[in-house]
């Protein structure tokens, strides 16, 4: 297949990239830095994106990202921080998605889960619960028998060693990733329930 990862610069993303060229894909590198540009904040981007790549049979995004932002953060921006890129700019990739996918082919989104009540992770939370909301909605409504799915991956290993913390409190980038490409091709009966990494 001919796919899209965005956000193959991440963490996530770059282990998705390489899970699916191991599995023989043909894969097209976008994110915000690098030849193929994209930023889901930016619709217009998006749109640049597809006319410039065609002929796709998946997209799989990982560029979706938030931060932790305390409740009483000083100002509505400051707390909402992330809608227009993972909720919002999720959603409208979906839509423009729809119009360039290969018949049969499939979308895979980004939401999250914390295992745990997390200070700061309130918003997250909902924007995450919303993800998982629009795709159990949305995949029925799916054209041509495209498949729209969401992965929910929690913390990841390589993130907390990044941020200092003990990396056995996540899962392996390369586990993630594997979820990502089975996400891919699950059936069509499943693709509105949510994919979690073990």
């Amino acid at each position: 297949m001919k796919i899209i990862v965005i956000g193959a610069t991440g963490t996530i993303g770059g282990a998705v990239a390489r899970e699916l060229a191991d599995r023989g894909h043909e894969v097209v590198r976008a994110a915000r830095r690098g030849p193929v540009r994209v930023d889901l904040a930016d619709p217009a981007s998006v749109d640049a994106l597809f006319a410039s790549v065609r002929d796709v049979d998946a997209v799989v995004c990982c560029a979706a990202s938030g931060r932790l932002t305390p409740l009483d953060a000083p100002s509505d921006e400051d707390f909402t921080t992330g809608l227009d890129g993972k909720l919002l700019g999720q959603v409208q990739l979906t839509r423009r998605a729809i119009r360039h996918v290969r018949d049969g082919g499939s979308i895979v989104l980004t939401s999250g889960v914390f295992t745990e009540p997390t200070p700061g992770g309130a918003f997250g939370a909902l924007v995450n619960a919303g993800l998982d909301a629009f795709v159990a909605a949305a995949a029925i409504e799916m054209p041509r028998g495209l498949r729209l799915s969401v992965v929910r991956p929690g913390w990841v290993s390589e993130t907390l060693a990044g941020l200092g913390l003990d990396p056995a409190g996540g899962t392996p980038a390369a586990e993630v990733a594997r979820r990502y490409a089975d996400a891919l091709t699950a059936a069509p009966d499943t693709a509105a329930h949510p994919i979690a990494p073990a």
